[in-house]
């Protein structure tokens, strides 16, 4: 996964903006530190601060070997003729299978082998089988386009009658790509591609309709000199916002909150000093 390198006042507004700019969550990423903001005179700092953000690969969980429960013969203690155990032994045995259990979880784990890269056709024909079954499912037929890019795979699912799986502000969309994702890639073990799903062209018109909105409100802050906060939107609706308004020198973004109920934020450009 590629790395993007961001600035900010303070490591989180770094990170922040490195979110936005990968599109995932938090906890789907993971940071390297370059560079802290400096304390200055007066409790003020001096300097940015800059980090460096991926989308966190996946890594294969180790596979946990199951202990056997079946009594063993040797830990059977004969009933015949014999008197019961006092309850004054019952911390001894205690201990012993406590010692037992120790020595099982000493053993080594066997962790799951790790086979050669999927194929990102093969993930792709297993996604596009799921969404065809997931759309007839529903009563209505679709069918499939395939984009692929190294890692990076694109299948989008074009019919009518599927606003039902695109939801309000793309919330189903949203879900039937994890579903998706679970079934064409956990399935066969891929922890190297990167699926993304489209439905009905869902995500293009989203992508053109709020890249024209944020342009226009970056317009009137412009014009207006005050700074303006969009509603709350997911990290990849965020992540639009942010390239839409790329290379503009006269207004700035950042994100502020959490998620769900994170931001993007546009104001005016601080003002360069005359020299």
């Amino acid at each position: 996964m590629e790395w993007v390198e961001t600035t900010g006042k303070s490591i989180e507004e770094a990170k922040s903006v490195a979110l936005d700019r990968l599109g995932v969550a938090d906890e789907e990423a993971e940071f390297e530190i370059l560079e802290e903001p400096k304390a200055g005179l007066f409790g003020r700092t001096r300097g940015e601060a800059r980090v460096r953000a991926r989308v966190k690969p996946r890594i294969p969980r180790a596979k946990v070997e199951r202990r056997d429960r079946r009594p063993r013969k040797d830990d059977t203690p004969s009933t015949q003729g014999a008197p019961r155990a006092p309850r004054a032994k019952q911390p001894r045995q205690q201990e012993k299978k406590m010692s037992d259990s120790s020595e099982n979880n000493d053993r080594p784990r066997r962790e799951r082998p790790e086979g050669p890269p999927a194929d990102p056709a093969q993930v792709a024909a297993e996604a596009k089988k799921f969404l065809i079954g997931l759309a007839a499912s529903l009563g209505t037929t679709g069918e499939t386009a395939v984009n692929i890019d190294g890692n990076d795979i694109e299948v989008q699912l074009n019919g009518s009658d599927l606003g039902l799986l695109v939801g309000p502000r793309g919330s189903t969309l949203q879900a039937v790509q994890d579903i998706t994702r679970v079934v064409s890639q956990r399935r066969m073990g891929d922890h190297d591609t990167r699926l993304r799903i489209d439905i009905g062209g869902y995500r293009a018109k989203r992508k053109e309709a709020l890249s024209r909105f944020v342009i226009q409100v970056a317009d009137e802050v412009v014009a207006s000199g005050s700074a303006r906060a969009l509603e709350a939107m997911p990290s990849p609706d965020r992540k639009i916002v942010h390239d839409a308004l790329t290379g503009r020198t006269d207004i700035a973004t950042h994100s502020e909150g959490e998620d769900p109920n994170r931001r993007v934020v546009i104001s005016p450009a601080a003002a360069t000093p005359a020299e």
